[in-house]
């Protein structure tokens, strides 16, 4: 199955759609720093620099699948949230891309302030225009008549004729697919109407009650981790659930979260001289009121774009004893699920901006491999019934 993403950034949507089957024909991404580090790690990747404004999309297909992650900035809580009067807001490039090149699928991802109140008119806009990306949407009106047109549309008599895609908007916290990250993302996911695709978002593969559980209950945690110098008492506001698990049901078909301790084993502490690539100590971390950087042993706080001032302290570790540091490069990477040898070549303000935009990898494989199943069925359902694919 062969795709095209948007937006690549550092390349985590990209590793994911390869981890799940797809060969990626082309990527789009016009930041220079970007670009260095998938030509670095991906040298045989056909990436492509430049604004996505000025691509003919129709040179690349055909394609079975459109991805991307635009950019969030105009949505995002830490920004200053204009939406679709911001310069940035990508999202028409999206739809421009599916319907120059009507893939079987699209994956768009965003941040999850997307979802919020002050944005529910323009996400439904965006709805519209991917379940319906030939409609005609006029630049000479503005973004709220146009999405009033498209409502009359959706609600007008069907045409069989017509691009249509069956489009779902899904809310996902990375933690519960594996990664050691609380990260929340938007996925709008379409698949073509003709495929009568029926999917839907996959199911958690791991959650925080199996971690309680193994920490309080098994103890199991705490046994994997035995060199540690652990402290094992459990905080008194689980109490009632730890009691409640300790009664219930021992297996579980999902597994626990995963914790930064379980995403920083094997790594030497950090320091100035470290030879391991990306590991180098950063000096400067501070702890105060609303800044508190992340605990060991639960998932990370969501890494932000940013270095030092970013305001939860998302970028730091916080140890039992209450000290803290900020997270190396690598330690950051293997937050976001990138492999080892998987390298930031530039400084670590831009190292973690590209890591603190990324989308993790395994998540993007989980939701990948998805959506890959359901076209490889769809198309011989397809195949089977004489209809053009």
């Amino acid at each position: 199955m062969k795709s095209i993403e948007l937006f690549s950034g550092a390349g985590g949507l990209a590793m994911g759609l390869e981890r799940a089957g797809f060969e990626t024909v082309a990527l789009f991404e016009r930041d220079a720093n970007a670009c260095a580090t998938l030509r670095l790690n991906r040298p045989a990747w056909n990436l492509i620099e430049g604004d996505v404004r000025n691509v003919d999309f129709t040179r690349h297909g055909p394609v079975d699948l459109v991805a991307g992650g635009p950019p969030c900035q105009p949505f995002s809580m830490g920004g200053k949230a204009r939406g679709h009067g911001d310069y940035r807001d990508m999202f028409p490039q999206a739809v421009r891309a599916v319907r120059e090149l009507r893939p079987r699928a699209f994956i768009f991802e965003n941040v999850r302030g997307l979802l919020r109140a002050a944005f529910a008119d323009y996400v439904e806009f965006i709805r519209l225009q991917l379940t319906y990306p030939a409609f005609p949407v006029s630049g000479n009106v503005d973004w709220q008549t146009n999405l009033h047109r498209l409502q009359r549309h959706h609600t007008s008599k069907d045409r069989p004729e017509e691009l249509v895609y069956q489009v779902t908007i899904n809310l996902a916290d990375a933690a519960d697919y594996g990664v050691p990250q609380r990260r929340h993302r938007v996925f709008f996911v379409g698949f073509r109407r003709d495929l009568n695709a029926g999917w839907s978002f996959p199911s958690p593969t791991h959650t925080q009650d199996d971690l309680i559980r193994a920490k309080y209950v098994s103890r199991d945690y705490w046994d994997e981790h035995r060199n540690s110098g652990l402290t094992i008492s459990a905080p008194a506001k689980l109490q009632r659930k730890i009691e409640s698990l300790r009664t219930g049901e021992l297996t579980s078909v999902t597994r626990r979260w995963r914790t930064v301790r379980d995403a920083l084993r094997g790594l030497p502490p950090p320091s100035l001289s470290n030879a391991l690539p990306n590991h180098r100590f950063q000096s400067g971390a501070r702890s105060y009121l609303g800044h508190t950087g992340s605990p060991l042993d639960e998932p990370a706080k969501a890494l932000k774009a940013g270095d030092h001032g970013v305001p939860g302290g998302e970028n730091m570790l916080r140890h039992a004893d209450e000290s803290v540091r900020y997270f190396t490069i690598r330690e950051s990477a293997r937050i976001q699920t990138f492999p080892d040898d998987y390298v930031f070549p530039g400084s670590w303000t831009e190292s973690m901006r590209q890591l603190g935009n990324a989308v993790p990898v395994v998540l993007a494989q989980a939701v990948a491999t998805s959506v890959a199943a359901k076209i490889v069925t769809s198309s011989r359902y397809i195949a089977h019934s004489g209809r053009p694919a």
